[in-house]
């Protein structure tokens, strides 16, 4: 008999497949929508260009006159994103430029080039440094490199040799003898960000001990590692590194190249011998050469390194918001810049620092309607970095975001929060700003003089695991915690999560700051990315249907699919749809820095139809989803006489399954569907011996030759130009023995 196929909304992770029953189990590039399944919409990119670093802020917002920006701030570079053309509108800390001559130094037969500056300089390995307009420049004498191989060009830091000098690497290797002497040159200097991930800090003397607080020391691959168990070269032990400068010597020490970690014996040369590839639970992958290599052995503390530790080197990010058409950008525990988008030119601007703010934050945002510039994790003595607070809040007067000092004539304030460590974020939401430490929630409510705000704790045990962990839509806050998943609409709830194990089970808490949370309005759905337990940079997402979702079914569904990695997000308020981000870790060239080693980003514009558009070339997006068993309920009518009910065997039979009778909405090409065969909860699924089938548009049924006694159902496409969304399946279904 024909028996239709109905499944709850959602997976449900927190069982078995067998105790899954008449529900999903998981799937990938799946959404959920009026309670059915669908193949999740397409997405390209914007622009033809790859990004230098790991985005880590996106922000949306238009000028005066209507133009439309998307602010993309990555681990090295602020970009303006407008017109399909990436802008680089990134803080200089000299903005005049710096004058320096005979600074170059190369070699023949390599691409290193060395620049000596007169006193200390503040670089730090992967910063950027921009030489000016050729009129700056002289010829360096014995090098092929000449004015249009630096002027008006962009390089990133390859190394610190010493306190006043710097490296850099060209394209090509040096063809001549070898510079030795220099003309002038102007170089800019950009802000400094921070590192593209999130890691321990190993050592001695951490924290309590008077460890010291320096960057991790990076060089770069010279030669390429396979996914294999060898060193460069796809041989033998060792690693050849462009220099092993300040790298441990003795011990075993440890370094990461992407997400892989690697740990050698010793140093002979610019060689790390007695290599150990993917340890401290990392996996093995594929770099190529001039990827960046950072040694992590000594980042922090005296001696040699440990192998745990509770304390992380957080990564560099952005709080990006906007007061009218003024960019406000903040450099996560760092300084303020503003950017004014309705300045004639715009795109040819570069952010400049607030005067007056403070220059060391954990984050920021604009309080609206009231207009207030608010800094959390902030200064106790503006332009102190010393004094910087984590639990405290400084915000500036009305109106003017150049005054942070109370008056009697202002409404600039400060206010430290009591429960927790640090501030994790904040949130504008619809009548209050959301403030959240690593332990409660706190709501800011502008009241007016004269006290401008009042604060009250409204949660316990549920702080924010990451900056970017949380999101307000109509209403509501919706957010991450080490402890779970909360809302608060004015009362705090744990949110129930059939997925709740599946994440938390398999999260790198030490890499708590790349979790971003983002809305997709669209369809009503929050979706937070984040970092799987091996990784240090996003790897699976997580989605609530806050539309579809009722108190009895939360609707919640998974996402590993190695497309749908995001670094960022932003809903469709301005552009119309969502955008986001994805980091590409291993790869070393961008659009406009020579000599990238922190790998590129990539902006994309999503629910643009059902496949991938990057860097012009269409790919597939392959979707699948799988449900629990289903078994058969075989009635047994017992006599009259025996004074019994019926009784039901679930399970008991094997049942034989003839047919299947697909139900598609809007099917667009071809979608796959399998029968997944077990006899007992604890073997291996099986599929059907005339399976797959394929189903097009046109086919009313397919014959099958499947017996088991539970059978559980895929859908799948792997095919360009493919959707689908799941209407009601029937399987026609003979009980048989039960054996």
């Amino acid at each position: 008999m024909l028996q239709k196929l109905g499944f709850l909304p959602g997976f449900n992770k927190q069982v078995t497949s067998t105790g899954a029953e008449s529900q999903w189990t998981g799937g990938e590039n799946v959404r959920f929508r009026y309670g059915t399944p669908e193949k999740i919409g397409g997405w390209s990119q914007l622009g033809d260009s790859k990004l230098t670093g790991a985005a880590r802020g996106l922000h949306h917002m238009v000028n005066k006159d209507g133009i439309k920006y998307a602010i993309i701030g990555t681990n090295r570079i602020l970009y303006a994103y407008s017109g399909q053309v990436y802008y680089d509108i990134h803080p200089l800390v000299n903005p005049l430029g710096t004058a320096i001559t005979n600074a170059f130094s190369t070699t023949n037969g390599s691409p290193i080039v060395t620049i000596t500056f007169g006193s200390a300089h503040s670089f730090e390995a992967g910063d950027i440094i921009l030489f000016g307009e050729t009129s700056t420049f002289s010829a360096i004498t014995g090098s092929n490199f000449g004015a249009a191989d630096f002027c008006d060009k962009k390089f990133m830091v390859t190394s610190i040799p010493s306190a006043t000098t710097i490296t850099i690497t060209m394209d090509g290797n040096e063809g001549g003898a070898g510079a030795t002497t220099s003309g002038g040159i102007t170089f800019f200097q950009y802000y400094h960000v921070g590192p593209a991930e999130q890691v321990g800090v190993f050592g001695w003397g951490i924290s309590q001990w008077g460890g010291t607080s320096t960057a991790p020391q990076t060089t770069t691959l010279n030669g390429a590692l396979l996914n294999d168990a060898n060193g460069t070269g796809g041989s033998g032990t060792s690693i050849t590194l462009t220099s092993t400068l300040n790298f441990p010597t003795t011990g075993t020490n440890f370094i990461q190249v992407g997400t892989e970690e690697i740990s050698y014996t010793g140093v002979s040369g610019n060689d790390l011998t007695g290599i150990t590839r993917a340890v401290r639970g990392t996996t093995r992958a594929a770099h190529s050469n001039g990827a960046t290599v950072t040694n992590y052995s000594e980042y922090s503390g005296w001696g040699q390194s440990s192998v745990n530790t509770d304390t992380v080197a957080e990564p560099g990010m952005w709080a990006l918001d906007n007061l009218g058409s003024t960019l406000i950008a903040l450099i996560f525990n760092g300084e303020c810049f503003e950017w004014d988008a309705d300045a004639a030119n715009a795109t040819n601007t570069r952010a400049t620092i607030i005067s007056g703010a403070p220059t060391a934050s954990r984050d920021m945002l604009v309080s609206t309607p009231d207009r207030h510039l608010v800094f959390f994790g902030t200064e106790t003595t503006i332009g102190n970095k010393a004094t910087q607070d984590d639990m405290f809040i400084r915000f500036s007067s009305q109106e003017n975001i150049n005054d942070y000092t109370p008056t009697a004539t202002n409404s600039a304030g400060t206010q430290r929060l009591a429960d927790g460590s640090r501030i994790m974020g904040a949130e504008l939401g619809r009548n209050a700003l959301y403030v959240w430490s690593d332990t409660a929630l706190f709501t800011m409510r502008f009241v007016g003089t004269p006290f401008t705000f009042a604060f009250e704790q409204v949660g316990t045990n549920c702080g924010l695991i990451g900056m970017n962990a949380a999101v307000e839509v109509d209403g509501a806050a919706y957010w991450m915690s080490e402890n779970g998943f909360f809302r608060y609409t004015g009362k705090l709830e744990s949110m129930d999560c059939l997925v709740e194990d599946y994440v938390y089970d398999n999260l790198n808490t030490t890499s708590n700051q790349m979790v971003y949370a983002g809305i997709n309005n669209l369809f009503g759905e929050v979706t937070w990315f984040y970092p799987e337990a091996n990784s240090n940079v996003n790897t699976q997402s997580v989605t609530y249907s806050y539309l579809d979702s009722t108190a009895k079914r939360p609707i919640w569904f998974v996402n590993a699919s190695s497309l749908f990695i995001r670094t960022t997000w932003q809903d469709s308020s301005v552009f119309g749809l969502p955008h986001g981000t994805q980091y590409d870790a291993d790869t070393n060239t961008s659009f406009d820095v020579t000599g990238n080693t922190e790998g590129i980003s990539y902006y994309y514009e999503h629910e643009t139809g059902v496949n991938q558009i990057k860097l012009g070339v269409t790919t597939a997006i392959p979707a699948n989803i799988t449900s629990g068993d289903y078994d058969i309920t075989q009635k047994v009518i017992r006599g009259a006489a025996t004074n019994l009910g019926d009784l039901r065997g679930d399970g008991e039979n094997i049942m034989r399954v003839s047919r299947i009778i697909p139900d598609f909405i809007a099917q667009q090409g071809n979608t796959i569907v399998q029968l997944d065969l077990r006899n007992y909860p604890n073997n291996t699924a099986a599929s059907s011996s005339l399976g797959p089938f394929t189903v097009t548009s046109s086919t009313t049924k397919v014959d099958t030759r499947a017996r088991a006694r539970a059978v559980a159902l895929t859908i799948s496409n792997t095919a360009v130009d493919t959707s689908w969304k799941l209407g009601t399946f029937r399987l026609d279904i003979h009980a048989g023995g039960r054996r």
